[in-house]
């Protein structure tokens, strides 16, 4: 076929579209469907993807947390997790003394209302409730770049050493006490005690609209011990020199708690680590059901369409018997009325990819306007997939009805009334 005359194929096809607009607009309803859900899913799946990958990045490429329990795992837990001996912050204290490869091991403890114990901070007569509040060594926010201070200081030695009642603040908090003013220097009250704030964090606003930084009181680890000794889960965040040490470090934490913990050889560690890509991983198990479910509907979705398409090739190849007919005596080759009724499968279903491409596309930024915790990105890639996905429908499903009609006689095409 030239391409003048696949020209004109294209032409005939868009002109059966535009004279039967609303029978096109119905036959490639399962192929607008089932392309919508794939660009809408994947528009959002791929925002939130980059919305993990920036947080990973954000709370540190070159950091593991030990744990006591696992941080990942639902319900009630085996006895034989919560048996487990909690940690302290001796047990940081040995691990950057018998560990070549760590930098930093920090110790953190956290009082929050999801664990069962309220906060609230007050200034003069503003109050925030339920701040999350968290007890941190001096190296905390060194580990961890997301805590890093906007105004004034983190958490120092001397703060430390001397058990002080000084404060690091969120933005948001910052925001609600101190509207009109420098929180620097100035005293709260958190539940009920006096503390000064040396500092504010630089912003964040939290993970899909969760809880940040922006939430996070810090106060020094000693402190803390000092006001709530009921609570005794601790954890540890360990930061390497070099991402490529992160193994190797795990190894001599595990090595070095087992001794220190004493835990026998045969038996199996008292402790978790959780690696930098526990977020990522955690995701995409998430996710990974909601991949599947759209594959499913989008299936569905485009078999329908396909199944419409071959009905209607099906019904214009009889509607235009004696055009084959005339096509063929005039010197038509089989192959010429296939690709003709092929590039007119393809071009009905492309038309319908581009309508799902645009109405996912709708449908991402309304989300992404709405919900601006929830960010959503339509990528080129996808775009391409979701038209290359509608025009593979119609070959695939108009190839039957094309090569049908290449097939006729056309002496029989020629009396067909």
């Amino acid at each position: 076929m030239t391409r003048s005359e696949l020209y004109e194929s294209l032409l005939i096809a868009l002109d059966g579209i535009r004279s039967r607009k609303m029978r096109s607009f119905l036959t490639v309803l399962g192929v607008i469907i089932g392309v919508t859900s794939v660009i809408a899913v994947a528009a959002i799946i791929d925002g939130l993807n980059r919305n993990i990958m920036e947080r990973v990045q954000a709370l540190g490429a070159k950091v593991f947390f030990v744990t006591r329990i696992p941080l990942a795992r639902f319900g009630r837990l085996p006895e034989a997790i919560r048996v487990r001996k909690y940690f302290t912050y001796d047990d940081a204290r040995v691990i950057r003394e018998s560990c070549p490869t760590v930098e930093i091991a920090s110790a953190f403890a956290t009082r929050a209302v999801f664990f069962g114990a309220p906060n609230d901070i007050r200034y003069a007569n503003e109050r925030v409730d339920n701040a999350i509040l968290r007890g941190a060594d001096p190296n905390y926010n060194a580990a961890l770049p997301i805590f890093d201070t906007a105004q004034g200081r983190f958490v120092s030695s001397y703060d430390m050493d001397h058990t002080r009642f000084v404060a690091v603040i969120g933005q948001a908090i910052a925001s609600s006490l101190f509207p009109n003013v420098d929180p620097i220097g100035k005293t709260v009250r958190l539940n009920g005690l006096p503390f000064e704030v040396v500092g504010v964090f630089e912003k964040d606003t939290g993970f899909f609209g969760g809880p940040g930084v922006d939430q996070f009181v810090c106060i020094p680890y000693s402190t803390f011990h000092k006001l709530y000794p009921e609570i005794k889960e601790h954890f540890i965040a360990i930061s390497v020199r070099d991402a490529r040490d992160l193994q190797a470090a795990a190894d001599e934490v595990v090595t070095t708690l087992r001794r220190h913990r004493k835990v026998a050889t045969n038996a199996p560690n008292d402790f978790e680590l959780t690696m930098p890509d526990f977020l990522s991983n955690l995701w995409n198990q998430l996710t990974g059901a909601l991949v599947i479910l759209t594959g499913v509907i989008s299936s569905i979705a485009l078999l329908v369409g396909g199944i419409g398409v071959m009905n209607i090739m099906l019904i214009s190849v009889t509607e235009r018997t004696a055009e084959i007919g005339i096509r063929k005596a005039v010197g038509a080759r089989k192959n010429d009325i296939r690709a003709q009724f092929l590039i007119e499968a393809i071009t009905l279903t492309s038309v319908g990819g581009v309508l799902g491409i645009l109405i996912g596309a709708a449908i991402s930024w309304t989300v992404r306007t709405l919900f601006p915790a929830l960010p959503t990105y339509v990528s080129v890639f996808w775009i391409v997939a979701g038209f290359a996905l509608a025009a593979g429908v119609g070959l695939f499903f108009g190839f039957y009805p094309a090569n049908r009609a290449a097939g006729l006689d056309p002496i029989v095409c020629l009396r067909h009334e």
